[in-house]
């Protein structure tokens, strides 16, 4: 390693654009009763900008990849395949291509009014219209910020000095601490593209990023009183976000170990391959090296690396993923409302939550499996329940749950992660049987 990377225009790189990029991302910033980040206010700011025209972007956006993706797959033109952008955006498989057609098709029917109520109504299609929309303008603000984070040289920084923490409790680099504030204070969905950008460019391997994206990606703080208030619990929100933390950290421990997490490849990403060092050479100390390291990561940042970079996101969210999300969203949302699939899936864990002591736990069965379509339906069905400890458990536990495929799960199928959907469900339900007693000890002890 080159010792002049330690000077005073790569610091100021690193100090600098590092300071904008935690600044945005990571800095919680007081909202009512709870906290939020900077990230959520351009979101925010960007979802009134567009208003009423946000839908109709969509629209636009959906049947253009759905058209331009159909044709080349059929076609297969080169001013597509050969231009990086393009083929990020439209290049895809059949099933991607025919679950494009069917988000053009729903986004179609939800923004015009036309159709089976049960693909527009508010409780599947229009849901999904409406995460999309907001998922637009995550990527939008998202995508030209996210280089500050993760490419001046503080993801180098803190994955040297955190390393002897994270690395032998939950088998991570150093650096994947940075993930887990992305998704504490921002958002979920925010913090599995971090992850997945972070396996591109070879800071990952293949059982690292899985593992990260199913276990680091928790729902932010607002959205966890969310739930708190739409149950009827807000009055006991220290002790369930205490809870969640508490749960999600021994959920973390644990799943690292077992498969399927611990049967994935080891492996980087083999056109990049390994870009990652964070062990300590003997002669140099630990914050001597890991400043090293960040100034020779913040030499190649530059504005051209920025756009470049920002572009390559917004196609394959735009284009590729948003697409995905509209399909596979609307059909998860549709098994959940308008058939009895999860009524009848769920016996065996009413069974499993009487075994813990749990009141009600036949009426609230369902809503243990339903998170898995969406992390907000739990809740919906769980408000006439009587016993506040179990409307508790219950509550936690759709927070803990993580695999939502509505808001990551298709983010993660979609990306090159060896991660399918029955192993996304696995995972789903390792989560679900382990954390069950450990929120019922909690709550038995605060309630």
């Amino acid at each position: 390693m080159k010792e002049n990377s330690v000077n005073v225009k790569n610091l100021l790189k690193f100090i600098l654009g590092s300071a904008f990029g935690i600044l945005m991302f990571l800095i919680p910033i007081p909202q009512g009763d709870s906290f939020t980040t900077l990230l959520d206010f351009l979101k925010t700011f960007l979802k009134n900008l567009f208003g009423g025209s946000l839908p109709y972007i969509l629209v636009v956006m959906v049947v253009v990849s759905a058209v331009l993706s159909v044709y080349d797959y059929f076609c297969k033109p080169s001013w597509i395949r050969s231009n990086h952008y393009l083929s990020k955006g439209f290049s895809t498989t059949p099933l991607y291509l025919i679950s494009k057609v069917f988000g053009a098709v729903v986004v179609c029917m939800v923004v015009f009014g036309v159709g089976p109520e049960f693909i527009t109504s508010i409780d599947t299609g229009a849901t999904i219209v409406d995460l999309c929309a907001t998922l637009f303008c995550i990527v939008l603000g998202f995508s030209f910020i996210l280089p500050f984070l993760t490419d001046c040289g503080i993801m180098e920084f803190l994955g040297v000095i955190l390393k002897p923490v994270v690395r032998p409790l939950f088998r991570v680099p150093g650096r994947a601490s940075v993930d887990l504030i992305a998704s504490w204070f921002g958002a979920s969905n925010a913090a599995v593209i971090l992850t997945r950008e972070q396996y591109m460019k070879g800071f990952y391997t293949k059982r690292e990023a899985g593992y990260i994206m199913t276990n680091f990606s928790l729902v932010s703080i607002p959205f966890c009183l969310l739930i708190a208030n739409t149950v009827g619990i807000a009055n006991l929100f220290p002790a369930f976000y205490l809870c969640i933390c508490v749960v999600g950290i021994l959920l973390a421990v644990i799943i690292a170990r077992i498969p399927p997490i611990r049967t994935l490849p080891d492996t980087y990403q083999e056109q990049v391959g390994k870009q990652i060092n964070e062990d300590v050479p003997q002669e140099k100390g630990i914050l001597s090296y890991a400043v090293e390291l960040s100034c020779k990561r913040a030499e190649t940042f530059s504005a051209k690396g920025v756009i470049s970079s920002g572009l390559e996101v917004v196609m394959g969210m735009f284009f590729d993923l948003i697409p995905i999300v509209l399909a596979w969203g609307t059909l998860a949302l549709i098994l959940a409302t308008y058939t009895p699939l999860f009524d009848w899936i769920s016996y065996p864990m009413g069974l499993y939550l009487k075994l813990f002591g749990v009141e009600e736990a036949f009426a609230v069965a369902p809503a243990t499996l339903v998170g898995f379509a969406d992390m907000f339906i739990p809740a919906l069905l769980i408000t006439g329940v009587t016993s506040v400890k179990t409307k508790f458990i219950i509550g936690v536990l759709s927070l803990v749950q993580i695999i939502y495929l509505t808001e990551v799960g298709t983010i993660i199928i979609k990306s090159e992660i060896p991660l399918n959907l029955w192993k996304l469900f696995l995972i789903f339900m390792e989560r679900t049987l382990i954390a069950i007693p450990l929120i019922v000890l909690f709550a038995n002890l605060v309630l």
